[in-house]
């Protein structure tokens, strides 16, 4: 009992301190506190530190996402110079496997970092794996060719993107526990919609500098040297990123649970013994957006060149566009989940693909390339019904003590299954089947199951952080 009044005073100081700073610190961002109910929300935070918060947050998944876009993007001339000797559907499977091989190796990466922090904390998990991921895009650019050291060259690209996949396995779900855990209780889904719109700036700036390279060098010059140029850039922007994070304290919630020892030293085994429940569903919901992201973000501009037989800059253009209109949506779609509940707009998203998915795959086997700009940003925007709300519904899901080990097992599990195999998939589904529209009834498919686990789920978005 005594320990018990010590901790309660120890909160009751605090709720005082930060009451004040309220009321005399103009600087403060106020946001509403569930009284009685939730701890400080956050009490004290500055707009400038909230600012810092996003920043940090958004690079790490802007590096990431960039260099797997300009993998996706570039998957065509990656082929040639990775895969001379096979034919080019043969290569670009084989490209796209290495693809999904690099994924299978995150539900790994999920249980350290979550395990680190949840244990040791935020700032510390994700401060680190940027460096590496950084480090591992860099290293891609430096590798030489098949035609230089022959089977190797292929064997170092898989080394390389396995430790790509055990870095960023840990970006997605520490920064959106980090936005969560900063944000004010009625502005949870905005502030955690900043990750997907940083996955999608990743992926814009790939199309553009694909698009770029593409369009004013000549096939020589990209096989041999353009490839390499963007994935060079991860470097510089790596350094950035890990600077602003050690700048950072950690979220308060993580703070206090460390000031009263209360951190879970076994975060991982908690989770599946006291949490198993919510982690299936997790894993379930996040398999729409496992599939959609890489069919429809990545995959889609070498669908439209290969299968569809688009001009490739023309198909880097379309995808451009849709991706400026998705950025928008993601946060629209932040606000709204805000406003009427996560379930909803994930529930929502699922029920438009099941409808669309597989009529919007048929008009772009049939129209002109306005038609398929418009099919993109309308699969854009079904995308970012999922994509804007998932952050903040998974973060919200597991109480603070497992939170980074149960948003990052549920997210890198059903991304390394399905969502880093999806390119791989849609092309071996249309190869077999000779129909260009198969990898629609891929997302239809994904799009049931995510529906059904979404539905046996509990709204979290009027809920206190546990």
């Amino acid at each position: 009992m005594t320990q018990s009044n010590n901790i309660s005073a120890r909160q009751s100081t605090a709720a005082s301190s930060a009451s004040k700073a309220f009321t005399t610190d103009p600087s403060i961002d106020l946001g509403p506190t569930l009284s009685g109910q939730e701890r400080p929300d956050p009490a004290g935070i500055g707009k400038k530190t909230r600012r810092k918060v996003v920043a940090a947050s958004f690079i790490g998944n802007f590096v990431e996402w960039f260099d797997y876009a300009v993998y996706g993007y570039l998957a065509v001339t990656i082929t040639a110079v990775f895969f001379p000797d096979s034919d080019p559907t043969t290569g670009l499977m084989l490209t796209f496997a290495l693809f999904a091989v690099s994924f299978f190796v995150r539900p790994l990466g999920g249980f350290v970092w979550g395990h680190i922090g949840d244990r040791v904390g935020r700032r510390e998990a994700l401060s680190w794996s940027i460096l590496i991921m950084s480090a591992a895009t860099f290293c891609i650019a430096l590798i030489p060719s098949y035609d230089t050291i022959g089977i190797w060259a292929p064997i170092l690209l898989l080394i390389i993107r396995v430790v790509q996949g055990f870095s960023a396995s840990g970006e997605y779900a520490g920064a959106s526990a980090f936005l969560v855990e900063y944000a004010p209780a009625n502005r949870r889904g905005l502030y955690a919609a900043v990750v997907p719109a940083s996955t999608a700036t990743g992926l814009l700036l790939g199309s553009l500098l694909a698009a770029l390279l593409t369009g004013v060098l000549a096939t020589e010059d990209m096989h041999s040297w353009g490839w390499r140029l963007p994935f060079l850039l991860a470097a510089p922007m790596g350094l950035i990123g890990r600077y602003i994070r050690t700048k950072l304290e950690d979220s308060p919630v993580f703070k206090e649970l460390a000031q009263e020892d209360e951190a879970v030293k076994a975060p991982v085994s908690s989770l599946f013994k006291n949490h198993w429940r919510q982690l299936v569903q997790a894993v379930g919901a996040v398999l729409l957006n496992a599939v959609g992201f890489y069919v429809i973000l990545s995959y889609m501009p070498t669908y439209l060149s290969q299968e569809l037989g688009l001009e490739e800059t023309a198909s880097y253009v379309a995808t451009t566009v849709a991706l400026t209109t998705y950025i928008g949506f993601i946060f629209l779609t932040g606000m709204l989940s805000d406003r009427i509940g996560r379930k909803k707009v994930l529930m929502t998203a699922s029920i438009a693909f099941v409808l669309f998915t597989v009529p919007a795959f048929m008009l772009l086997e049939s129209g002109t390339f306005a038609v398929v700009i418009l099919v993109q940003i309308l699969l854009g925007g079904m995308l970012a019904l999922n994509d804007g709300t998932l952050p903040s519904y998974l973060a919200e899901m597991f109480p603070t003590r497992v939170r980074y080990s149960g948003f990052a097992v549920s997210f890198n599990l059903s991304n390394a299954l399905f969502g880093g195999t999806a390119p791989f998939v849609a092309t071996v589904l249309i190869a077999t089947s000779g129909n260009v529209i198969a990898p629609g009834w891929y997302l239809m498919a994904a799009a049931v199951i995510s529906l059904v686990a979404v539905a046996c789920s509990v709204e979290t978005s009027k809920k206190p952080l546990a």
